[in-house]
């Protein structure tokens, strides 16, 4: 096959035609700022409120103005974090939770603000990624003033029950803070915020379908935090700076294709995945499925093989033209094994050969089979000189 066959989706994703031809017109024409009091400033802050509905529609959420736009689920997650502690943080009550598992721009901030005098407690979960909430809900405390826990892990595809913990973390501590990354979970899996008990959640346009440099965090209405930018009234005074026009029209027609798309992602791009996943595993003794939760996104696969050498295998299928990837676009450039397979104790045998595969509604059926037909050689291949030829006979290799 001479095309390229783009299985990281989970990194990022493929503009959708209809998104960038909505966001040109604001990029040409209706250039104006939005915060300008002439006629053509008014159809750019026009475009950003529609926007803020249909970004409203994907949470589900019936009041728009509880959608802040940022620059990305990045900035998204510390602001939420950083500004519930900058706004609730006391000497007593400096408590945060989290789990061993969370992306980088969430357990990053928790580690600086350990560096702070902040008391901070991490979760672990089980070989299939699960958390035990009962564990969870007995770490809350009457200090605990933020929990954040993702919707979907973005190297495993493992869901979590965030409305639930969500609802029982209340009930424990009605004034604990609840954040929520999204960032996987958007355009996958239907997203339900209102009457739910999450106070912050963030998604990234680049995950689903919009370009890089757009995100968006919920904020439920009444909560209060300090903001993290200052020098403009934007954003209903919560991000100051020149509104990304362009940039967030193409986030929200990407929010309503999510919302076109969703059967889709929960059908068809299951399937493809599914197959990839059973024509991987079936073919190789050495493949074994680093998830094996039921509560998985659509679209994600993560396969540790046993004995071989994660970076090769990713050098080989470059080689091929096909992309994956070993973890979080983040932590790229790293040799450390993964922080979320670590959490899962996944053996030292696959740990360090395990793989990730994310699927689009762009990826098509002549992708997948070339891809299983393509893995299982390479990883034949690979077998051949690796130094546990003993292990790998064992295995069928």
């Amino acid at each position: 096959m001479n095309k390229e066959i783009y299985l990281d989706n989970n990194a990022t994703t493929k503009i959708d035609d209809e998104v960038l031809s909505a966001m040109l017109p604001y990029l040409k024409e209706n250039y104006a700022n939005p915060s300008s009091m002439y006629d053509s400033a008014k159809i750019s802050a026009r475009a950003i409120e529609k926007a803020r509905k249909q970004v409203a529609n994907l949470f589900n959420v019936e009041n728009e103005k509880t959608i802040l736009f940022t620059s990305c689920a990045t900035e998204s997650a510390n602001t939420a974090i950083k500004g519930v502690v900058e706004q609730f943080a006391t000497n007593e009550n400096n408590h945060i939770i989290t789990t061993q598992v969370e992306h980088p721009c969430v357990l990053s901030v928790y580690q600086n603000l350990e560096k702070k005098g902040i008391n901070a407690t991490y979760l672990g979960v089980n070989e299939n990624g699960e958390l035990n909430i009962d564990n969870l809900l007995s770490k809350i405390t009457p200090n605990t003033i933020l929990l954040s826990v993702m919707h979907a892990n973005n190297e495993t595809g493992a869901i979590y029950p965030v409305y639930e913990i969500a609802k029982e973390a209340k009930k424990i501590n009605k004034n604990i803070k609840i954040f929520v990354d999204g960032v996987q979970a958007a355009g996958k899996i239907p997203i339900e915020l209102e009457g739910s008990e999450i106070d912050f959640y963030s998604v990234s346009g680049h995950k689903f379908h919009a370009p890089k440099g757009v995100g968006a965090l919920y904020v439920k209405k009444g909560n209060l935090f300090e903001p993290m930018l200052l020098g403009g009234h934007q954003e209903n005074s919560l991000r100051a700076g020149t509104q990304n026009t362009p940039y967030i029209v193409a986030l929200g027609k990407a929010s309503e294709l999510a919302l076109k798309y969703m059967d889709y992602e929960q059908s068809e791009v299951k399937r493809l995945r599914d197959k990839l996943e059973e024509g991987i595993l079936s073919s190789l003794g050495n493949a074994k499925l680093n998830s094996k939760s039921t509560l998985r996104v659509p679209n994600t696969t993560n396969i540790g093989f046993e004995y071989i050498e994660g970076e090769l295998i990713l050098l080989y299928l470059n080689d091929l033209k096909i992309y994956a990837s070993s973890g979080s676009a983040c932590t790229s450039g790293s040799l450390d094994p993964s922080h979320v397979l670590r959490a899962q104790k996944v053996p030292f045998t696959s740990l360090h050969g395990s793989i990730r595969f994310s699927l689009s509604r762009y990826t098509t059926e002549e992708e997948i089979d070339y891809a299983i037909k393509s893995v299982v050689e390479v990883i034949k291949k690979l077998a051949k000189i690796s130094p546990f030829q003993r292990e790998l006979k064992e295995l069928g290799l």
